[in-house]
């Protein structure tokens, strides 16, 4: 299959089983009349490996692990990172990013094979709106002294792009809301 018959095929799933119209609560607060559940595609068998075929192209070129909050980037980091391994290009980690921190045991922030602090990650999610979730992602990581330089997400329905401007990140998408509105 060539990269326009995955993007193609992937975003007829996505109009399928992740685009609803109606009146709807984002996570972020906001109300809108397009709300977008990508985990059915994620989740699903084909919708997964389309996806890890598109995204592994579109991380950070030095990276050695993505990373991403759960549950949205759950699917996607593992799906890249398994990507990397049956391709042989490159050995890319999967880390899954708690909401808060495990409650007991190690009280983990970051469950996974933690690459040594320095080492470049790149952040994976689903749909950005205000990109807080993507956010959340990325302090924790940095904090925990890895580097992130970019953000890439299935779909993007952010209207303003600040947030990666101001927190030095570069944000990269595989489709814009109008692309399943359409």
């Amino acid at each position: 299959m060539t990269e326009d018959k995955h993007r193609s095929t992937l975003l007829h799933l996505l109009k399928e089983r992740a685009y609803r119209y109606g009146e709807y609560f984002l996570s972020s607060g906001q109300k809108s009349h397009h709300y977008v559940n990508c985990k059915p595609v994620t989740l699903s068998c084909e919708g997964n490996a389309l996806l890890s075929h598109l995204m592994i192209d579109l991380i950070d070129p030095d990276a050695v692990a993505v990373g991403g909050l759960t549950l949205g980037a759950d699917p996607l980091v593992c799906g890249v990172a398994q990507k990397a391994y049956y391709t042989g290009n490159k050995h890319i980690d999967a880390l899954i990013v708690r909401k808060n921190a495990k409650g007991y045991g190690t009280k983990e922030y970051i469950e996974g094979n933690k690459p040594p602090e320095g080492s470049v990650v790149t952040v994976l999610e689903d749909v950005t709106t205000t990109g807080s979730s993507a956010m959340q992602a990325v302090r924790v990581l940095r904090k925990a002294g890895y580097i992130v330089n970019r953000v890439v997400a299935i779909v993007d329905r952010m209207e303003d792009h600040k947030t990666w401007k101001d927190n030095d990140l570069e944000f990269v998408s595989i489709f814009k809301l109008e692309d399943i509105i359409e």
